[in-house]
């Protein structure tokens, strides 16, 4: 057998496991980054969730096709080389730094996004939202925050994503519609509760309002809340506040009213939790995932 048909038949089984070696939903930020590689390429319009799904497989081979390969939906040596600068550096191979392109990029802007730090699109750059989300990343770890993702940075983030320490209650009695995790190249840091305008928002639990105001980044009126063991709540696209910065509200107090405000496309909550400033999965914390 052909040494290069061997090194990437290794490489294949690092990326595409058999259903018998993995669990095919569970998310790989190798995975992530063959999606990041392949949007920037053109191929691939799909979400990046670091799911191996049929759509992921289909643009691999598309792209293969069309850049004069076998079309045999393996992302080895060959195939990285025709994607470019974000086919490059597998994750790991080198310490990354602002500026820095490639594969293990998109690797780490996956991981620590999932771990609380998103930055922003998926797009395989270190640019400057994605050097203040490692160095947030590495202060929350313990880490000095140099922005440099060595050893000590890849290693942290290997431990499993936090979740909430507390059970809360849910901030509307209706059905959760988007949830946290990838939504096209970007990543939605929390879960959105889809319902009529006007409808009361609740406090999740008893805690300090933090901020009650229009923001300036996105999230319209919106109103936050600092609760015990370093964990908040934050409530965004609010039509209206009823609650005033400083105040004690115990849980199930209403905050406010549904509304569209910010840039919200239509009425519903959005709805984070956060645990010292790590965005983590609110269904975590309300009992449902």
């Amino acid at each position: 057998m052909r040494t290069d048909v061997v090194v990437v038949a290794v490489l294949a089984a690092a990326i595409w496991m058999s259903p018998a070696a993995a669990i095919a939903a569970a998310p790989r930020a190798d995975v992530a980054a063959l999606q990041v590689a392949l949007r920037a390429a053109g191929a691939y319009a799909g979400t990046v969730d670091g799911i191996r799904g049929a759509a992921t497989r289909a643009a691999l081979r598309a792209f293969q096709r069309r850049a004069g390969l076998v079309a045999d939906g393996i992302a080895g040596p060959r195939t990285r080389r025709a994607l470019g600068r974000r086919g490059r550096h597998p994750y790991g191979s080198r310490p990354m730094t602002a500026g820095d392109v490639g594969w293990d990029v998109s690797a780490l802007q996956f991981k620590l996004a999932v771990h609380g730090f998103p930055s922003g699109g998926f797009d395989g750059v270190l640019g400057p939202r994605s050097v203040r989300a490692l160095h947030r990343f590495q202060r929350w770890a313990g880490l000095p925050g140099d922005a440099i993702a060595g050893r000590a940075t890849l290693r942290a983030l290997r431990a499993r994503p936090p979740g909430s320490p507390v059970r809360l209650l849910a901030p509307l009695p209706v059905a959760i519609g988007d949830r946290f995790g990838p939504r096209g190249a970007r990543f939605h840091a929390g879960t959105d509760f889809p319902a009529a305008a006007g409808t009361p928002v609740t406090s999740a639990g008893f805690g300090h309002v933090a901020f009650a105001g229009t923001s300036s980044s996105g999230w319209g009126r919106l109103v936050i809340l600092r609760h015990r063991f370093g964990l908040r709540t934050l409530y965004a696209h609010l039509s209206r506040i009823d609650v005033r910065p400083g105040a004690f509200v115990p849980a199930g107090a209403r905050l406010g009213s549904v509304g569209a405000t910010g840039a919200a496309t239509g009425p519903h909550l959005h709805f984070e939790v956060l645990l010292r400033g790590a965005n983590v999965d609110p269904l975590t914390a309300l009992g449902r995932r």
